[in-house]
C-alpha cells in the first residue's frame, strides 16, 4: 500500500501561509490531497479516490497502471482528478472500472457531465468509466473490499477493509456496526485533521481515542492540515500510532 497524499483539502503547504509547518524543510510535512494505491498479490492495482493532485502523484511514484478506482465520497478533494483517468484509458485500452456508492457515482456524473454525455468525443478526449455501484462486498482481482459506513459530519461516506487493513479517511464518527467490522486489524489508516475539534473530522485527540478502541497493531493518521507538524506530533503519540506521510509504503496481509 502506498500513500499518494495525506493532506487535507487545502494541502500542505497552504496557499499564502507562512506557518512553521508550511515552511518546513521536512518532506513529510509536504502533503498532497488524500489518496492511496493498493496492490494485490496478483499485481492488481486499485486507486482509492482521484485527487486534484492525481497527475503529480502518479508522476512522482511512477504509476503507469491502474485497474480500478474505488471512491470514498464525492467531495472535491477526492474526485477532481477524475479527468486524469483518460491517460489510464489509453494505456489499458479500455474504460476504467469505477466503484462507489450511488450518491458518489451520481456526484461524479454531475461534476463531470461532459464525460457521460453520449455525444462526447471519444479517442482520449474524455475519461471513459464503467460506473459500478457498491452494494456490499466486492472484489477487484485478488483484492476483496468490505465497505464500511462512516460519518463525515452528518453525511454517510465509505471506508474500506481489505484483509487486515482498513482505510477510514474523512470521518468524525464510526458507528458501532462498523466498529464490529474492524476487529483483528494489522494496519488502520484514520482521519486526524488537527488539534482543535472540527464538525466533520476527528481531531488528533479524538483520533487517538478511536484508534485505541479499534486496536489495530499499527495505526497511521491521514488527512492532516498544517496544524500537525510531522516530527513534533509523532513524538506525542502512543506506541503503535503515528502520522502517515506522502510516499509511505506499507505491507499488510
Amino acid at each position: 500500500m502506498l500513500f499518494l497524499g495525506t493532506g487535507t483539502s487545502h494541502g500542505v503547504p497552504m496557499i499564502g501561509c507562512a506557518c512553521a509547518v508550511c515552511r518546513s524543510d521536512d518532506p513529510r510535512d509536504n502533503r498532497l490531497r488524500p489518496s492511496i494505491v493498493l496492490e494485490g498479490d496478483d499485481g492488481t492495482v486499485v486507486l482509492v479516490d482521484t485527487t486534484p493532485d492525481l497527475r503529480q502523484q502518479c508522476l512522482r511514484h511512477d504509476i503507469a497502471r491502474v485497474d480500478a478506482v474505488v471512491y470514498t465520497h464525492a467531495h472535491a478533494d477526492h474526485i477532481l482528478g477524475f479527468d486524469e483517468l483518460r491517460r489510464f484509458n489509453v494505456l489499458a485500452k479500455r474504460a476504467m472500472r469505477v466503484h462507489g456508492d450511488r450518491a458518489t457515482l451520481a456526484g461524479l456524473q454531475r461534476t463531470f457531465g461532459y464525460a457521460f454525455d453520449p455525444d462526447a468525443p471519444r479517442g482520449g478526449g474524455v475519461p471513459q468509466a464503467d460506473l459500478i455501484p457498491i452494494a456490499g462486498r466486492f472484489s477487484i482481482g485478488a483484492l476483496s473490499f468490505e465497505p464500511l459506513t462512516l460519518y463525515h459530519g452528518h453525511a454517510p461516506v465509505l471506508g474500506f477493509r481489505v484483509g487486515r487493513f482498513a482505510y477510514l479517511t474523512d470521518c468524525n464518527s464510526v458507528p458501532d456496526e462498523t466498529l464490529a467490522q474492524l476487529h483483528g486489524l494489522e494496519v488502520l489508516v484514520l482521519d486526524a485533521l488537527r488539534h482543535r475539534p472540527h464538525p466533520t473530522h476527528f481531531s488528533l485527540t479524538e483520533a487517538v481515542e478511536m484508534a485505541g478502541r479499534i486496536g489495530a497493531s499499527r495505526t497511521y493518521f491521514t488527512h492532516m492540515c498544517h496544524d500537525l507538524g510531522h516530527a513534533a506530533t509523532c513524538a506525542t503519540l502512543p506506541e503503535g500510532v503515528t502520522l502517515a506521510y506522502d510516499g509511505l509504503r506499507l505491507v499488510c496481509s
